[in-house]
């Protein structure tokens, strides 16, 4: 049986609106895809930055910290040793001296000690800039990572917004998929680390 032209065409028009309509949900898919990607990237790079400037700022303390504990070190070395040098001055002086000899040692035994108090607390306080520093770099890994998974997908998604093809838009979302994953965890702090991974890249 003979197909009328004029069918024929409408059929055509029609396959043509049908394959421009879908294109267009894939094109508006891929806008809104990348929209929200932009966003949440933008979200990401905020906290980010603020992470760094953290650890900046722990870095700084714990080499401030480990600068005074020395200071502390050398200050109650050299108490440790003038008392020392002050009980062997003691031997060969006069035994009217012997209770300002006393006197003297005595001050700066309590001198080395309050230096060693001190320089364990600065100690302390340096471990504890270091565990900080440790803390905050995991989850600018986690960011890092983000950042990186995301901008795989929007490539995909360019891609896809050029091919026109669905198929490709499913794969753009694996690393889509990931990257939200490692940005939401660098934001609420959750405990995803690939070590693999960061090792790898490192």
């Amino acid at each position: 049986m003979d197909l009328d032209p004029k069918d024929l065409i409408e059929q055509a028009a029609e396959a043509t609106e049908a394959a421009e309509a879908r294109a267009a949900r894939l094109n508006a898919t891929v806008a809104i895809t990348v929209a929200a990607l932009a966003t949440f990237m933008g979200i990401c790079k905020v906290k980010d930055d603020n992470i760094v400037q953290g650890m900046q700022q722990a870095q700084v303390n714990k080499l401030d910290y480990w600068a005074y504990y020395q200071a502390r070190n050398i200050r109650a070395d050299v108490a440790e040793t003038t008392a020392t040098q002050l009980e062997l001055a003691k031997g060969g002086a006069p035994a009217a001296q012997a209770a300002a000899y006393d006197q003297a040692i005595a001050g700066y035994r309590t001198k080395a000690a309050d230096q060693i108090r001190k320089r364990d607390e600065l100690r302390a306080l340096a471990e504890q800039a270091q565990s900080t520093y440790e803390t905050l770099n995991r989850r600018d890994d986690q960011f890092d990572l983000s950042d990186a998974l995301l901008a795989i997908a929007i490539a995909l998604l360019a891609v896809t917004a050029l091919t026109k093809l669905w198929p490709l838009y499913v794969v753009a979302m694996v690393p889509t998929f990931f990257g939200v994953l490692m940005g939401a965890a660098g934001l609420a702090d959750w405990p995803i680390h690939p070590n693999m991974l960061f090792r790898l890249l490192s």
